[in-house]
Order: C-alpha cells, then sequence, then structure tokens
C-alpha cells in the first residue's frame, strides 16, 4: 500500500450544487470502511456550499477539508485535490453522486487481493454505475476481474458506459490536468494517459449511482474545449493503434471525430495532417478528413457543438 494519512481520498468538485451534496455526505456517513478523508473543491459557488460544509464538518465522524477557489473548471479542481489530498487512493464522488455503504471496504479488498508483486503496475480498481432506478449503466466486463489498461477495456473488449474507480495518489501527481485556461477539459485525455502506463483492476459490482437529473455544470466550453477533445483523438491515433486489429471501426470512427473536431477547433487540413506522428494514423485521417469535413460543416449549419460522443457533451449536461 502506498504510504499516506488516509487509505482513501474521497475527493468531490462541485459548482453550486449545495442542493444535491447531501448525496455524497450521507453516502459517506453510511461507508463500512473509515479509514477515508473527504476532501471538497468549489469551484467558485456562490450558493452557500462553504457554509454548508463546515457545518458537517463540525459533525460528521470523519475528517472533512474544504477549499475554495475562483472559477477554473473541473480539471482544475482535481488538480487541486490531488496536491491537497493525504489518502493513498483518490477516488472522485462528483456533488451529486450516491454510492453503496459497503463501497470503500469492496474498492479496498480488490486492491488488496492484486499480487503484491504486480501492484505497481496497477493504476486502481473500477467498478460498475446505476441509475437512480437501479439499472445498470454500460456494459458489466467480460471477465471478473478484468487486468487490463481502460483502452484496452474499451476498444479490445468493447465494454461501454459509466464506470467509476479511483486511482493511486502518486499516479495522479505524475498526471495532471493540462490547465490551458479554458473551463473544461475532457477527463478521457488524461484517463488515457495512465492507462498507457498502467493497468487497472475492473470488477462486476455496481456501487455508484449516476444521477441524471439536471444542475449546475463545473465544465465549460470553448475554442479550447474543442481542442482539447481533438487532443484525445489525436492521441488515441498517434499511440493506441496496436489495437488496430481488434477494433478498426472504432479506429475508423476516432480518425472521423478528430477530423471533426479538429475543424471545429481551427485546425486546417495541413495542421491535422502534421498532428499525426504515424503512418497508419496519417492513413486513416485521409480516409475519414472528407466524411469529418462534411459532418463538421452540418454542426455548424444547425449551429451547435457537435453532440453524441461523450466528451463536449458534457458541457451541456453535468461533471
Amino acid at each position: 500500500m502506498t504510504t499516506g494519512s488516509f487509505t482513501f481520498t474521497v475527493f468531490t468538485p462541485t459548482y453550486n450544487r449545495q442542493g444535491t451534496l447531501h448525496r455524497v455526505y450521507e453516502s459517506l456517513l453510511a461507508q463500512t470502511f473509515n479509514d477515508f478523508e473527504w476532501l471538497v473543491v468549489d469551484d467558485g459557488s456562490s450558493d452557500g456550499t462553504g457554509e454548508l460544509i463546515n457545518r458537517w464538518g463540525e459533525e460528521a465522524p470523519f475528517p472533512i477539508r474544504y477549499f475554495w477557489q475562483e472559477n477554473r473548471g473541473k480539471h482544475a479542481a482535481i488538480n487541486k485535490g490531488v496536491q491537497e489530498a493525504r489518502g493513498a487512493l483518490f477516488l472522485i464522488a462528483d456533488s451529486d453522486d450516491t454510492f453503496v455503504a459497503e463501497a470503500l471496504r469492496i474498492f479496498h479488498e480488490a486492491w488488496l487481493d492484486i499480487d503484491p508483486d504486480t501492484r505497481e503496475g496497477f493504476t486502481g480498481v473500477a467498478a460498475l454505475c446505476m441509475d437512480q432506478n437501479g439499472k445498470g449503466i454500460g456494459d458489466p466486463f467480460p471477465s471478473d476481474p478484468l487486468d487490463v489498461d481502460a483502452i484496452e477495456m474499451r476498444l479490445r473488449y468493447k465494454v461501454k458506459g459509466e464506470k467509476w474507480g479511483f486511482h493511486r495518489r502518486e499516479v495522479m501527481k505524475a498526471f495532471p490536468f493540462p490547465e490551458q485556461g479554458d473551463r473544461f477539459v475532457p477527463e478521457d485525455l488524461v484517463w488515457n494517459r495512465i492507462a498507457r502506463c498502467y493497468k487497472t483492476r475492473f470488477i462486476n459490482r455496481y456501487l455508484r449511482t449516476y444521477h441524471k437529473d439536471s444542475g449546475t455544470s463545473l465544465t465549460g466550453g470553448g475554442a479550447l474545449a474543442r481542442a482539447s477533445a481533438c487532443m484525445v483523438y489525436e492521441e488515441n491515433l498517434n499511440y493506441d493503434l496496436r489495437l488496430w486489429p481488434t477494433a478498426p471501426l472504432q479506429f475508423f470512427k476516432i480518425a472521423l471525430l478528430y477530423s471533426r473536431y479538429g475543424f471545429h477547433a481551427g485546425r486546417d487540413l495541413f495542421e491535422q495532417w502534421r498532428r499525426l506522428n504515424r503512418h497508419g494514423a496519417r492513413l486513416l485521417w485521409s480516409v475519414a478528413f472528407i466524411p469529418g469535413y462534411l459532418i463538421s460543416r452540418w454542426d455548424a449549419r444547425r449551429g451547435r457543438l457537435p453532440p453524441g460522443d461523450g466528451y463536449l457533451e458534457k458541457i451541456k449536461n453535468k461533471e
């Protein structure tokens, strides 16, 4: 086990979510594993969130630490949380989540079940999610446990849908979110970078409830947001083509989305080509850039950002 004052830091980034934060607090009160702290980074709320957290801090049976910052986006809040965390394992609980009473205990047991001789090669453990009606979100894993990196889990094993898990704090410190001045950076940009270096243990346990009700998002959008989303696909093409034989259609879609987002971010054809550093990546792009361009023009004609692929959709949804 990595050293730390606590086993877990349960981290919550929040922005004007005073009405839903009780879900996280009540879930933590119910935990059967108690070696954790709750760390909250408030990304500029003006709804009395600080007063609420401080009141809970006076009565909670576990330590609560609260930090306020000017509104900079969820990615900046995560970076702050990682720097302030005192737990060896870093678990993000969004400000409107709930999770089962055994969640931390199950995560801890699954982590300790990994062979100590190979554990340094793992970043953490991830589990399944359900909606507020108890229905599973996304696909279960094909085996339990499944020890692979997160990119391979999606592309080789075709597992889709929302998942929830923790990372080692020291891994998170090594892979900070880029802070480019925009208030939205796709989380998959960092999760993919971690996956290229570390495996995750995936377990078929439904531990988190993902609430689909609306609320104030901690994310934002803009030209840099579109460029960041484009970077996710750029790195997929540059670094993940080892999985091409198992997922050729997915890689064509990645190339198409790279081009689509590239045009939205103001990258011309030469710039898109220049940023790809592998022959296979450029070959895929050469097949995909025409439909990518046509779809980007259709997006512009409708006056909306590209929907539905999971990155910029979060701007309109929830963090």
